[in-house]
C-alpha cells in the first residue's frame, strides 16, 4: 500500500526560494514551524561551533528528561526521547564524534518540525502518521533528479527518489545507515527512534568530531550543501542548548 504523502505549503515555498535543494544528500524542508516558533538562519560563518551542553548521562531516565526538556524548548517528549537515546548509542559507538541531542534536534526542526510537517505528528511509538514523503528529485527547478533506487519501497515512487520521514533520509541513503533504534527489529525511517540513530551514524561518519565547528559543518552538510541550510540547523541546535543549560 502505498503511504500517504505530507508536503506541506511551507515546504513548496521553500523550495521556490531555493533553500532547499538536494545534492547527494536529502531534501530539505525548513524555514517557519506550524507552532510559529519564528526559526531564522543563525548569522554564523562556516565553521563557527554550535554550543551543545554537557553530555547526557549514561544513567538518564529519558521520560523525566524528555518531559522537562519539553516544556523549556516546545519540542514533542516522544521525539526528545528519541534524539537523547541517539546520542547516547552514538557516544558509545563513536565517542570522539561527540553528538549532542541537540544537533540531531536542530536536524529534526528543520527538516519535518520534529514529524509534524503539515498533516503529519508522531504517535506513542514514535511513528509519524500520515507519512512523510517529499517531492519528486526530477530536476526541476532547485531540485536534483535522483532515479528510483529502491523501487518505491520506502516512497511509493519507482521513477525518482523522494526524502521520507521526520530526519528526510534519500532512499538510497537510508540504505546505507538505516537503523532500528526502538530495538523491534525493524529499520523504519518514519519512526523517530530508527531515523535520529540512523541521523546519528551519519552525521559522526568519517570520524568526524561534531562538538569542533568544521566537523559540526561537514556532518549537518552532508544533509544538504546550503550554508542557509546548516545556518537554519545551527539556529536550532544553539536555541535547545540554551534553552536546556540550566538542566
Amino acid at each position: 500500500m502505498r503511504p500517504l504523502t505530507i508536503i506541506s505549503g511551507l515546504l513548496a515555498a521553500v523550495v521556490l526560494l531555493g533553500i532547499a535543494v538536494v545534492i547527494a544528500g536529502n531534501l530539505v524542508g525548513g524555514g517557519e514551524s506550524r507552532r510559529g516558533d519564528g526559526l531564522a538562519p543563525a548569522r554564523v560563518d562556516r565553521d563557527t561551533p554550535v554550543a551543545q551542553g554537557a553530555p547526557l548521562a549514561e544513567t538518564v531516565d529519558l521520560a523525566t528528561w524528555s518531559s522537562a526538556v519539553a516544556e523549556r524548548t516546545t519540542v514533542p517528549t516522544r521525539a526528545l526521547q528519541a534524539y537523547a537515546a541517539a546520542e547516547l548509542a552514538q557516544r558509545a559507538a563513536t565517542p570522539d564524534c561527540r553528538l549532542s541531542w541537540t544537533t540531531l534536534a536542530g536536524i529534526g526542526r528543520v527538516e519535518s518540525d520534529h514529524g509534524r510537517l503539515g498533516r503529519a505528528d508522531l504517535d506513542v511509538d514514535g511513528v509519524v502518521r500520515p507519512s512523510i514523503i517529499g517531492i519528486p528529485l526530477d530536476g526541476s527547478a532547485d531540485v536534483a533528479e535522483i532515479l528510483d533506487t529502491d523501487g518505491g519501497r520506502l516512497d511509493g515512487d519507482t521513477t525518482y527518489d523522494r526524502a521520507v520521514g521526520p530526519m528526510q533520509f534519500l532512499p538510497s541513503t537510508w540504505a546505507r545507515f538505516g537503523a532500528d533504534g526502538n530495538g523491534d527489529g525493524v529499520a523504519d525511517p518514519q519512526q523517530i527512534d530508527d531515523a535520529a540513530r540512523a541521523a546519528a551514524a551519519y552525521l559522526c561518519a568519517g570520524g568526524r568530531d561534531t562538538a569542533s565547528g568544521e566537523g559540526w559543518w561537514d556532518g549537518v552538510l552532508t544533509y544538504n550543501r546550503s550554508v542557509n541550510y546548516a545556518r537554519l540547523v545551527w539556529a536550532a541546535a544553539d536555541r535547545y542548548a540554551g534553552a536546556t543549560a540550566a538542566l
